[in-house]
Order: structure tokens, then sequence, then C-alpha cells
């Protein structure tokens, strides 16, 4: 499967000069030894060694310009289900072939909500083609082949989806006896949520 996701690097891959704040910086997504990879290059730099011949680095698919934005704080970790982007993150990450169709619908969804924005599109060799997304924040990049969904497969694909959203990618099914309390008040929220993200799965798959 040739899923990927690589995140914005916080310097200069080249002189390794720090990224400031609301600094440009260009990308170039290029194809590795095993796979896909990307540079992160400081205006300087890129004058320097890419601007006149960008497609010369070996391998070379994309580039774009971006501008860096310092990442905030972590939040503080909870316990909660998986929404449309921490989901096509985790099935990015596992790289299953069974979850194309969904990672599709993920990613339409999230460009949507302009999450994630459409870099690029590439052909690959067997005559599939590759989306190359970028989240609107944090610079993350991530590919997703389009599974080419014909219209009759749309509604099975959506309610995986659904299916995925409510239960998450692994769900679990133990339950100590002391984590019952107040059950039902968790589940009353869960089916709210639950609720909110069929019309957004719907229209992704409308979308695609």
């Amino acid at each position: 499967m040739d899923w990927h996701f690589r995140s914005r690097s916080h310097q200069c891959n080249e002189c390794e000069a720090a990224f400031e704040d609301e600094q440009p910086y260009h990308t170039i997504l290029f194809r590795g030894m095993e796979s896909l990879e990307r540079r992160d290059i400081c205006p300087g730099c890129w004058t320097k060694n890419h601007k006149a011949e960008p497609g010369k680095l070996g391998g070379y698919i994309s580039h774009w310009q971006g501008v860096y934005e310092v990442p905030p704080p972590p939040p503080p970790e909870a316990i909660q289900k998986d929404n449309a982007e921490t989901l096509l993150k985790k099935m990015i990450e596992q790289n299953d072939p069974e979850h194309t169709e969904a990672c599709f619908i993920l990613a339409v969804m999230l460009e949507r909500k302009r999450v994630i924005k459409n870099k690029d599109q590439v052909r690959q060799p067997d005559g599939k083609r590759m989306l190359i997304y970028e989240h609107t924040k944090n610079g993350d990049v991530f590919t997703i082949l389009d599974p080419a969904l014909k219209l009759t497969d749309l509604g099975q694909v959506q309610a995986k989806v659904a299916e995925l959203l409510e239960h998450g990618l692994n769900p679990q099914t133990d339950t100590l006896p002391e984590e019952e309390t107040g059950e039902g008040e968790a589940e009353s929220g869960s089916a709210e949520s639950d609720a909110e993200s069929q019309p957004e799965v719907a229209a992704a798959a409308d979308q695609a």
C-alpha cells in the first residue's frame, strides 16, 4: 500500500536554521529509497539551490510553498473516541489496504471542513491517482490513494466510516466494573456525537 504521513520540519532541512513563526518555507515531496519523503526548505536555500530547477531532486514528485506556524502546546491527554482526523492518521499509519475507501472518504470530509488542503495529485506507474494533502494548521502531509469508488459502493463505504467513527479503529470490548459509573451519561454524549457525524459522512460520500 502506498500511503504516507510526513510531519513538517521545524527547521530548514538544508541549512538547519530554525523556522520562525509565520515564516514562508518551501516543501519538496520526493520518492526516497523505500517511501515518500519531504524536504522543508527556507527561502534562502530555496532561492540558492532549487528555485531555478525545483524538479532536479532525484525522485521528485511535487513542491509547494507554505507558512510555518509555531505549534501550540499539546492538550492534556484524554480518553475519547476518534474523530475523522485522528482516525485517518491511525489508518494511514496502519497502512491496511482494507481501509483504502474509508481513508478516501475521511480525507474528503476533512477537506470539506478545511482541515486539510489538496496540494497536488500524481498518477502512479500503475495508473492509480495519488492525492497529496497538507494539514492547514500543522503542515503535516498525507498521501491518499483514490480508490475510484463506484456509485454502487458508496453506501457500504459510508456505513463502514460511520461505524469506525462510532466504535474506533480498535474498539475496546472489556470494561472494568469501576469504569461503569456514569455509563448512561457517557453513552448519551456518544450518541449525540455519532448523530453529528452521520451527515458529514453522507456529504463526503456524495462528493466522492
